[in-house]
């Protein structure tokens, strides 16, 4: 499996196709817009003007794009990935997406004889980057194995999840810990600031601890420079919950703090926010207190 498409050359896909040149697959990419990847077409991607052209004689089709409305156009829209793709190539949709939307693709491609995979990833643009992202993947077992050469060109922490659809409800039950997590670093630097502390000493003194997290050590100083440049936008983050509460919704589960911090990126998104990094939940914060302030 040497001949690869990939289809979604954006802030994470741009460098998983670089980690996929680098460990030596001919890299075959599709973009709405061709000047947004004339970096990676120039260190060895060959471009092509349609899904069509980019997908008929590659031995696997990668895509990681917006939201599950382009998933849905990528996959089952006339001339894109199920209508051209050769029988037998395996399919991996690395898209966070709906578990249903995993199942459809999965079975509508079992059926022209695709092995279909759902393979999200966590680990944001510097897991991208480094090559060091978690992929979650359901699927087939015997298709996952196939593809390890693959993942661990782009990951480090690959796990088999189940079957169809399980990569996505892992990657939501990810999306879900963020959440909360990010929310309670943004909550707590409010609070430490009121109190008149050093929010970098306070950094500095709690993330080796029992509060240390990801979010924190990679957002924590960023909202203290008001670096609210994306990672990972703030509206597929919001895409994500909402997917996540639909499926929780179907299981009959009330999760109040994913609902809440929901809330609160919608009102930023509202505001016209929804192209900054996660972190800008800090702005929903700075705005209540500076609402507070003005009432007082």
């Amino acid at each position: 499996m040497r001949k690869i498409g990939f289809i979604g050359v954006g802030i994470m896909g741009k460098s998983m196709v670089r980690n996929l040149m680098k460990a030596g697959f001919e890299l075959h990419i599709y973009a709405r817009t061709k000047s947004k990847v004339e970096d990676v077409i120039g260190e060895g991607a060959v471009f092509h003007d349609c899904i069509k052209d980019c997908v008929e004689s590659c031995e696997a089709v990668i895509t990681i794009v917006g939201f599950p409305q382009d998933v849905e156009e990528v996959y089952f829209d006339e001339q894109n990935i199920l209508d051209s793709a050769a029988p037998g190539t395996y399919l991996i949709d690395m898209t966070t997406t709906s578990p249903m939307l995993a199942k459809k693709i999965y079975e509508a491609g079992s059926g022209k004889g695709f092995h279909v995979l759902d393979a999200p990833v966590t680990g944001g643009d510097a897991g991208a980057k480094a090559g060091t992202l978690s992929i979650l993947v359901g699927g087939k077992k015997e298709d996952y194995e196939a593809c390890m050469p693959l993942f661990e060109a782009m990951g480090t922490n690959i796990n088999y999840q189940g079957e169809a659809g399980c990569g996505q409800h892992a990657k939501l039950a990810n999306q879900i810990m963020i959440a909360g997590t990010l929310s309670g670093v943004c909550e707590a630097l409010t609070y430490a600031k009121s109190k008149g502390l050093d929010l970098r000493v306070l950094l500095d003194s709690v993330s080796t601890g029992a509060a240390g997290s990801k979010q924190l050590d990679t957002f924590g100083p960023k909202i203290l420079k008001d670096d609210y440049a994306p990672g990972f936008f703030m509206k597929h983050f919001i895409k994500d919950m909402k997917l996540a509460l639909m499926e929780a919704n179907r299981s009959g589960l009330c999760l109040e703090v994913l609902s809440q911090v929901l809330a609160n990126y919608e009102i930023l998104a509202a505001e016209g926010h929804g192209d900054l990094g996660t972190q800008a939940l800090m702005k929903y914060y700075e705005e209540t207190v500076c609402e507070d302030e003005e009432e007082e």
